[in-house]
């Protein structure tokens, strides 16, 4: 794994206003870089995160099972007491999943760490999937990519086969995302396209403007019955909206299914942890309430779990992160090392939900800036990957986007 500086394609920022890429800079600062790219070896990427991440991801499903079972578990995972039947029964149905985003931290060595998922409603997509792409063909043809320089980036294709494996051609799909976003509205034009490549339908509408029918379907923004929806809207809010009394009677499939909200919710990690303790791509993990318990050594639930803390207690004590169940973008997140806060996020507008504790693993550094790897899933199975770094080390709204190659001469 290396970072290498390479010459910016002379028109990229035309092309990228061609293709509404809008957003390449945000606040004033640098979001799209291709001022250097991440190059990994054939065999980093097939061993440390292909495979890792689709294994992951099936301990995931493995966790839901438990989660949706479990009154306990629902409650601290915080799902909305009124909902928990709607998110167990979407998972026992079988509701299809379409699409996540895995954040692990590596560093060439593996193995790669899940720092958290977001399996509901991840951006980043059309860079991942698309624009990335572009500049790997462009650097190829200007021949400042050597010939056979590949790129782990099966996004769209795998997006178009999930669509087409779930829905039969000529299927009519909405997607909706709040107004105004270009970031979010650029996911669900990249869902839309591989939609129409799939031979379905694809209707976007506000989501301001999605309506209730007299009998008690969604409509879109033209009165047309929503039958499926791919919704950028997080499932922690949505069970919290005056419409989600509406979600069971309304006959409309939901992408992501209900219950993903188990699934990119903080409190899955400390889930996986316990029941797959000591695997090699997790972090320690516990829920906030059993770390107090075990330190001040009360008894009660925690004691499930006081064991395995206390096998993982100096790991923690050296260095652990103070995550809420519900976070965006490194918000509400903080670093203690040794006893002492040694970096926090400067937003603190999750810090009012349950937390759990993490172990913490730090990012590498190249060249003053830690990447994050984005291991992307597509039905279940992991399809590509896109990076950000940041030069904090808690990775927040202000971090780039870096493109990535395979090396062709490396296989070890």
């Amino acid at each position: 794994m290396r970072r290498i500086a390479y010459p910016e394609r002379p028109d990229w920022r035309a092309k990228a206003a061609e293709l509404g890429f809008t957003f390449a800079d945000m606040h004033g600062e640098p979001y799209w870089d291709e001022s250097s790219a991440y190059a990994f070896t054939l065999r980093q990427i097939e061993d440390d995160i292909e495979d890792p991440a689709t294994e992951l991801h099936a301990m995931c499903r493995e966790a839901v099972a438990r989660i949706v079972d479990s009154e306990d578990l629902m409650d601290r995972l915080a799902i909305p007491e009124a909902h928990r039947d709607l998110v167990a029964e979407s998972w026992r149905r079988g509701d299809p999943e379409i699409y996540g985003r895995m954040d692990l931290a590596y560093d060439g060595t593996g193995p790669a760490k899940l720092l958290e998922y977001n399996a509901d409603t991840p951006t980043s997509l059309y860079e991942s999937a698309s624009f990335q792409w572009g500049w790997l063909e462009d650097q190829l043809a200007l021949g400042v990519l050597p010939a056979g320089t590949d790129q782990f980036n099966g996004i769209h294709e795998a997006l178009v086969d999930r669509f087409r494996a779930l829905f039969a051609p000529g299927t009519d799909l909405h997607f909706t995302a709040i107004a105004g976003n270009p970031e979010d509205y650029a996911t669900v034009e990249t869902m839309g396209w591989a939609a129409r490549e799939a031979d379905l339908g694809a209707h976007y509408t506000d989501l301001e403007k999605i309506a209730l029918s007299t009998e008690g379907q969604f409509l879109d923004a033209e009165d047309r019955v929503i039958g499926i929806l791919f919704k950028l809207y997080p499932w922690e809010d949505l069970l919290r909206d005056d419409y989600a009394r509406h979600l069971g009677g309304a006959g409309c499939l939901m992408l992501e299914p209900a219950w993903k909200a188990v699934v990119s919710n903080k409190g899955l990690l400390p889930v996986l942890w316990q029941m797959f303790e000591g695997h090699p791509n997790l972090l320690p993990a516990f829920f906030e309430t059993d770390v107090a318990d075990a330190l001040s050594g009360r008894g009660g639930p925690a004691a499930a779990v006081a064991d395995a803390f206390g096998r993982v207690a100096d790991q923690l004590a050296a260095g652990h992160v103070v995550k809420p169940l519900f976070s965006r973008e490194g918000a509400s997140v903080s670093i203690i090392e040794a006893g002492r806060l040694t970096e926090s996020s400067p937003a603190d507008i999750y810090g009012a939900h349950p937390k759990i504790v993490q172990g913490y693993r730090p990012l590498p550094v190249f060249d003053g800036f830690r990447p994050v790897i984005g291991a992307w899933i597509v039905g279940e199975t992991c399809a590509g990957m896109g990076l950000r770094e940041d030069r904090l080390r808690i990775t927040q709204d202000l971090s780039r986007f870096k493109p990535h190659i395979v090396e062709t001469d490396e296989r070890g």
